[in-house]
């Protein structure tokens, strides 16, 4: 066996590596490590959630955004935007298309906004919880203060998504502007932690300037904190950013990486995101092939979806929302999975 396969089979089993390690499994891997990490990786998604992959109803409801992180095609400088917010009403009429569909759980996502007060975002919690009732919310709304996230949480709030990007402060200050630290970043999760939140975070593979060093220590930060869900996609440059001439983040790496976040955190909520179904046509079925078990159509309006470009080239900007869950569930059904309608949430202590 070889040292990979190793290191492969003590983090299946001991949920855990030394920094070292981590680095010895990004750097020296082959194809076949790769295989083998993914076929474990399926084995251990099957065990705890057998075929059944879970939907979120996103809801991209505003692409404002005060921040100027270099990556985001929605950034503050880029001028070339058409913005736009939705209404509270837009909100609930995609959550009742949603639900309509068989969607129990709502992202509400938007860039950081400074119109939407923290009093505004709670009337919109409030009536979301009070119009589906059975339903999970997640926001991700980026990075408030404890005080802010304690009001979404009282208000209904059951998750929050808060991707850190990078766990290396390095790496943090060449992706964002001075204004922004990834120590902040940081504080914000462990206060949604505190709060009792369902938290997620996440990282882009393939950001420019990362190395196997920044990867592992992604890898050690998230061990620590033990999110409830882990958002990871390959790194897709937008024509309007500073970071418009990198090369994109490796479709096959960050498959690579979804097994081992799978092995490390067997009952985690590993979404197959967006952004590898836009670097591969078949990204999202090789995402869950390789141990997510996690799809997120997209609820808002067709109308709008265009101008909520993160990245080049996105996918399922025209569809309706119809057309994205009835296109996944046949997507999944090809490679023997089942959308099902749940919240689909996090059970801790399942290995218990």
């Amino acid at each position: 066996m070889s040292y990979v396969k190793g290191l492969i089979d003590k983090l299946s089993m001991e949920r855990l590596l030394s920094k070292e390690e981590f680095i010895s499994l990004l750097k020296d891997y082959s194809e076949e490590d790769a295989k083998y990490s993914k076929e474990i990786a399926r084995q251990i998604a099957g065990k705890y959630f057998e075929n059944q992959v879970y939907t979120r109803g996103l809801i991209e409801f505003t692409n404002y955004c005060k921040n100027d992180c270099y990556y985001c095609g929605i950034r503050r400088s880029n001028t070339n935007v058409t913005r736009y917010r939705l209404t509270k009403e837009d909100i609930l009429n995609c959550c009742e298309q949603g639900y309509t569909l068989g969607f129990r759980t709502f992202v509400l996502q938007g860039g950081e906004d400074t119109k939407y007060s923290d009093r505004d975002m709670v009337e919109i919690i409030t009536a979301i919880k009070q119009g589906y009732p059975d339903c999970a919310l997640t926001l991700s709304l980026g990075e408030k203060s404890f005080e802010a996230y304690e009001m979404y949480k009282k208000a209904g709030a059951d998750r929050y998504l808060l991707r850190h990007e990078t766990a290396n402060e390095e790496h943090y200050k060449q992706l964002h502007p001075s204004s922004l630290s990834l120590h902040n970043r940081k504080q914000c999760l462990w206060n949604l932690k505190k709060l009792g939140y369902q938290v997620g975070t996440g990282f882009m593979v393939g950001s420019p300037y990362q190395t196997a060093e920044a990867l592992a220590e992604d890898f050690l930060f998230i061990k620590e904190l033990s999110p409830a869900m882990v958002g990871i996609g390959p790194f897709l440059p937008h024509h309007d950013t500073p970071f418009k001439d990198f090369e994109k983040g490796s479709y096959e790496l960050t498959l690579y990486l979804i097994s081992l976040l799978r092995l490390m955190l067997p009952n985690a909520l590993l979404p197959a995101t967006t952004a590898l179904g836009t670097i591969h046509p078949l990204g999202r079925e090789a995402g869950i092939q390789a141990g997510a078990n996690v799809v997120m159509p997209n609820l808002s309006p067709v109308r709008v979806r265009k101008q909520y470009e993160l990245y080049d080239n996105k996918i399922c900007t025209g569809d309706e929302a119809a057309e994205c869950k009835m296109c996944l569930q046949s997507r999944m059904r090809k490679i023997g999975y089942e959308i099902v309608t749940a919240r689909g949430d996090f059970v801790p202590f399942l290995e218990a």
